[in-house]
């Protein structure tokens, strides 16, 4: 029965990726290729793991969301991670995404400010070998000056503004994507460039996440 269960994720899994993310424009084949890969189902409670392939949020603890998809993997693309990239995630979340972003780099960091979403999202990282992922419990604002630099951070939550301590963790040539505008409406996802000193914009498409929470 349970190898019945995973063959009916896999093939809602595929359509939705076939549908709402290449269908809809993602064509990176390593993300894509990631977006088949990781098991959502294995990222919500068991009541809604009938709901995990369709393409929006659902609600975990805590007052959060897992990302739709079709979000999650326009912001992996956004962020051209490749095989060698060490990349930083901030808001961790179900964990779903720092798993879809440990399919595409060396080595992800994600960080989450809720002490019980973080030590689910690692236990299920964990159960799901996905060892080249660690979460902390931070201010995620803040990044995490250990592991920098990174090639790429990749943000689960709007902000206002950019946090410096972001820009300052980038590698020369790093990606930064992040929802930016006021949390009570949409936002921008935006890619933010770091070259040496200078930085470049560019716009993606309107979304909507919660905000990002700065520790006072």
């Amino acid at each position: 029965m349970a190898g019945a269960a995973e063959d009916r994720h896999r093939e809602r899994r595929l359509a939705m990726v076939r549908r709402q993310i290449e269908g809809r424009g993602v064509c990176d084949p390593r993300v894509l290729e990631a977006m088949r890969t990781v098991p959502r189902h294995r990222f919500v409670s068991r009541s809604l793991a009938s709901d995990a392939y369709k393409d929006h949020p659902l609600p975990i603890p805590a007052g959060q969301t897992i990302s739709q998809p079709y979000i999650v993997a326009l912001m992996a693309e956004a962020a051209a991670i490749g095989p060698d990239d060490r990349v930083l995630e901030v808001g961790t979340g179900s964990g779903y995404g720092a798993a879809v972003l440990a399919e595409l780099a060396s080595s992800v960091v994600s960080v989450e400010r809720h002490r019980k979403l973080a030590d689910a999202a690692a236990r299920v990282l964990s159960k799901l070998e996905y060892a080249n992922t660690t979460v902390v419990c931070a201010d995620g604002s803040q990044g995490h000056l250990p592991g920098a630099p990174y090639d790429a951070v990749v943000v689960t939550a709007a902000a206002s503004s950019i946090p410096p301590a972001l820009v300052d963790q980038l590698a020369d040539g790093g990606r930064l994507v992040i929802p930016l505008g006021s949390p009570s409406q949409s936002q921008n996802l935006t890619l933010i460039t770091r070259m040496g000193e200078e930085t470049t914009s560019k716009r993606f498409c309107p979304v909507r996440f919660v905000p990002l929470v700065e520790e006072s």
